[in-house]
């Protein structure tokens, strides 16, 4: 099978090309996506080439890992259904070009997956493009669940994940968090919780700090906000060596914490929870451009900030 897929050929060329994918087995899945997001955390490293080392990570490479579609083909041994509405957080099914491998990190910016029953979870069929955005609530999700974790009370950053944790947060039943934005473009669209700028905010006891910024510079200032024996959660995704001031954090015994990716089990508690009505995805995806476009749909991603989640169309693909 023949389809078209968004390559990174290296940092910023970027272009959508015809590839041959792997033949499906009788447990893997055939998906036509409809939609893909694009990812201003890793995706945004692959296109500027300042992705540090990473498990796979070669060029040219198809990337993304948010993608919502329907299935077209199932294997006997799936359990699944031709027409049932999914999501898949990327594949790796792409066959060698005559010049060498195509890498799939994450392999969602494609018209077409070839992928294991298993890695993919089923979605209303109303949800559109808002599908995409499973993984990124169900990282979230991950974050601010299990044992002995602190619902944040302060959330640094209101883009889609800051949105995504004050919204879990909120749909948690605990207090509404404060939230921390320095973009203008970016101060609104908040539903039952507050964004002020930091200058504006002389609270220093805070309980948990969620960083959903990804600037390593802000964790002094963070530790600084903190109540004795406080959290700072990095729930972003961070490039420079992470370093701070021990004499600030020895005196508040402050903990810090890594927030990794989503579980299996964090999707599906995240669509129970769209599903319920208790987590909303709307008013995230702010920008959608035809696959075609993806060169001006990753600049615009990256570089305007009223964009808060891109989504590629692949419904026209040819």
């Amino acid at each position: 099978m023949e389809t078209t897929a968004v390559i990174l050929s290296g940092p910023r060329q970027i272009g959508v090309e015809s590839l041959s994918l792997i033949a499906p087995g009788s447990g893997d899945l055939v998906v036509e996506i409809a939609h893909s997001g694009i990812s201003t955390g890793t995706e945004k490293l692959f296109w500027s080439g300042t992705m540090p080392p990473f498990p796979g990570m070669g060029y040219p490479l198809v990337p993304g890992y948010e993608a919502e579609g329907v299935v077209i083909e199932a294997g006997p041994e799936t359990g699944f259904k031709v027409g049932e509405r999914v999501f898949v957080p990327g594949a790796n099914c792409f066959k060698p070009r005559a010049d060498g491998p195509v890498f799939g990190l994450f392999g969602g910016a494609s018209h077409h997956l070839v992928t294991a029953a298993s890695r993919v979870t089923r979605i209303d069929a109303g949800m559109g493009a808002e599908g995409a955005l499973l993984a990124l609530a169900a990282t979230a999700r991950h974050a601010i669940t299990g044992f002995d974790k602190a619902l944040p009370d302060l959330i640094v950053g209101h883009g889609v994940l800051g949105r995504l944790l004050a919204r879990l947060t909120i749909a948690a039943g605990a207090p509404a968090p404060t939230v921390w934005e320095v973009n203008p473009a970016r101060m609104g669209g908040a539903t039952g919780y507050e964004v002020v700028h930091p200058d504006a905010d002389p609270r220093r006891d805070y309980r948990a700090i969620y960083d959903a910024s990804g600037d390593v510079r802000l964790i002094d200032t963070l530790i600084g906000r903190i109540a004795k024996g406080g959290e700072v959660v990095l729930a972003g995704f961070y490039t420079a060596p992470i370093s701070f001031s021990f004499t600030p954090a020895f005196l508040k015994e402050a903990r810090l914490r890594i927030a990794a990716e989503w579980a299996p089990e964090d999707l599906i508690a995240t669509r129970a929870l769209i599903e319920a009505g208790a987590l909303s995805l709307a008013g995230l995806v702010t920008h959608c451009r035809p696959a075609q476009d993806a060169a001006a749909a990753y600049e615009t991603a990256f570089n305007d900030p009223e964009c808060l989640k891109m989504i590629l169309d692949w419904k026209a693909a040819a």
